[in-house]
């Protein structure tokens, strides 16, 4: 039995491929407007639940980078500010080297014994460093200044050579289930606090040069020579933190390579899943349009036919 073709059905059937072919035709103008060929999940399901995964890996993973970026600026400002604490205690020592001398003056002693005040101060200023407004050498009170501004010469306590700095650390996650921390405590790099400020046993930098002071002011040249030793244990005490700081700059630079090169490899898998391929897809719009046309051509022939072109 065959079907009755009706001018309604071939009416209503070439309405409905048009209609398909300019859906097609918008959905390839999409992808060549955005560049992707998954602008809407029904685009494909399967594809965009990937995306959505890599999208969200990605987004960590440059997470890890800042985190990766602020310690190391963390590690080379304290880096920095070691180096110019080990600057100071050199200098120190050389004026040590030149109060051990026996035969200077009371008038050179004291001319030594005041600039050592001032390398003191100085000493003071470097364990109180900030950086991004944060005290970098008291643990985790990084509001709290670590070390009294109180000088050798003023009255008061306490002296910083008193001060207990905080002993948190301030660490940092760099990659999954990896944490490392970035601060050296104070008391690590400029000796353990003292009670009695008479101490002549303590490695306490600025106790140390509190020492150096009261032996300058006395003319005692022979004290002076032997706190040089002091001196020299806390020089290679600071030289032991710098390694060990150059030590975790080298592995936060390992792990930083290893996040960037993570992340071009899922944005690479990334953009294979999600963006469009440019050349297919203007490939394939211009076959759309070629379609469209012709099918616009073929209902301009089918719909013409009326009434009066039978009657003639």
């Amino acid at each position: 039995m065959s079907l009755r073709v009706t001018q309604t059905m071939m009416n209503t059937q070439l309405l409905r491929n048009v209609s398909n072919n300019l859906g097609r035709m918008n959905n390839l103008q999409n992808q060549l407007s955005t560049g992707r060929r998954i602008n809407a999940p029904s685009d494909d399901p399967v594809g965009l639940t990937f995306a959505m995964r890599y999208r969200s890996e990605i987004s960590a993973n440059d997470q890890y980078i800042r985190n990766v970026d602020s310690a190391i600026s963390s590690l080379d400002y304290t880096d920095m500010t070691l180096g110019q604490a080990g600057n100071v205690l050199h200098r120190a020592r050389e004026l040590m080297v030149q109060g051990a001398n026996g035969v200077n003056p009371q008038e050179g002693y004291n001319a030594i014994k005041l600039e050592i005040e001032e390398l003191y101060n100085q000493l003071v200023e470097i364990g109180n460093s900030k950086f991004n407004g944060k005290y970098v050498f008291n643990g985790e009170q990084t509001e709290t200044p670590p070390y009294s501004k109180l000088g050798l010469s003023d009255a008061g306590s306490p002296k910083a050579y008193n001060a207990a700095t905080d002993p948190g650390q301030i660490k940092y996650e760099l990659a999954p289930g990896m944490v490392m921390a970035v601060n050296m405590t104070g008391n690590q790099i400029f000796g353990n606090p003292v009670a009695d400020d008479t101490d002549q046993n303590s490695d306490n930098v600025f106790q140390v040069l509190n020492n150096v002071v009261q032996a300058l002011a006395s003319g005692n040249n022979q004290k002076v020579s032997e706190l040089i030793g002091k001196v020299d244990s806390r020089l290679n005490t600071i030289l032991e933190m710098r390694a060990e700081i150059g030590a975790r700059t080298n592995r936060v630079e390992l792990v930083k390579g290893r996040l960037e090169d993570i992340t071009v490899n899922l944005t690479s898998i990334q953009s294979k899943t999600e963006d469009a391929d440019m050349a297919q897809v203007i490939t394939n719009l211009k076959m759309e349009e070629n379609v469209y046309q012709a099918s616009l051509s073929a209902g301009a022939k089918l719909i013409s036919p009326s009434l009066v072109d039978f009657l003639r």
